[in-house]
């Protein structure tokens, strides 16, 4: 895997799982924070003990002039040959009834347009340096609906997998790949933001495999998804779930 990755949103959670093991693997990444830069400089300072640079950027993902800074960053580190969508939010667990318009198009402009926007910025740029790779973060809610909790999250999702099948078709040509991964019930802060830091715990018994699972091991799918061992695969989301 050579180039620079694009991780967004990796200053936490599988985010940051995923700048540490593309680390492990010599991979050089630029990703984005929001607001708390002082986990950002954990991120950074744990990938260059593996000997590897990591640069954080403090990006809006929805904001188009944001990402555009980003990626003219990130560039400045080598060709941009992968990027993972990964920076997404959810509000507080409430009833579809009970939802705000305000929470909901701010879901919405993170998770679809900030994913929009992010690949778009990237396919202009591997399109003209031979290719790359885009994997996009998803979740199992974008199946399973998240009823009584985040609906609106489960639909951000949704347009997530029907944008990565769709733009896969369209940059397979240009030698760019899309896929996915569906995160089942993983063990980050999102639980703790919407209001219910022992869901993981709640839930656990719902899950075939009968745990959680942990941000590390949605990392290796995504490594993998972005490597060469994954050279024939596109257009699909692989669900990282224990079963769920």
């Amino acid at each position: 895997m050579q180039g620079t990755v694009v991780v967004t949103g990796g200053s936490r959670g599988i985010g940051a799982a995923v700048v540490r093991a593309l680390a492990a693997r010599g991979v050089r990444t630029c990703f984005t924070y929001s607001t708390h830069r002082e986990a950002a400089d954990v991120v950074a300072a744990q990938a260059a003990d593996l000997g590897t640079e990591a640069v954080p950027v403090q990006a809006d993902v929805s904001v188009e002039g944001e990402v555009r800074r980003l990626f003219t960053q990130a560039q400045q580190l080598g060709p941009i040959t992968g990027l993972v969508n990964n920076a997404g939010i959810t509000g507080r667990q409430s009833a579809f009834v009970d939802l705000e318009v305000e929470r909901v198009r701010r879901v919405l402009d993170v998770n679809v347009v900030g994913a929009f926007l992010c690949a778009r910025e990237a396919v202009r740029r591997m399109a003209a340096t031979g290719g790359g790779t885009i994997v996009n973060v998803s979740s199992r809610a974008a199946v399973l609906g998240g009823a009584g909790e985040y609906v609106d999250y489960a639909a951000s999702k949704a347009a997530v997998d029907a944008m990565t099948v769709g733009l896969a078709r369209e940059v397979a040509a240009h030698g760019i790949r899309v896929a996915g991964v569906r995160p089942g019930l993983i063990r980050t802060d999102i639980h703790a933001s919407a209001g219910e830091p022992e869901r993981v715990e709640r839930l656990k018994g719902t899950v075939p495999m009968g745990r959680g699972g942990e941000a590390d091991e949605v990392a290796e799918a995504v490594v993998w998804l972005l490597s060469d061992a994954a050279s024939y695969v596109t257009g699909t989301t692989l669900d990282v779930s224990g079963g769920r």
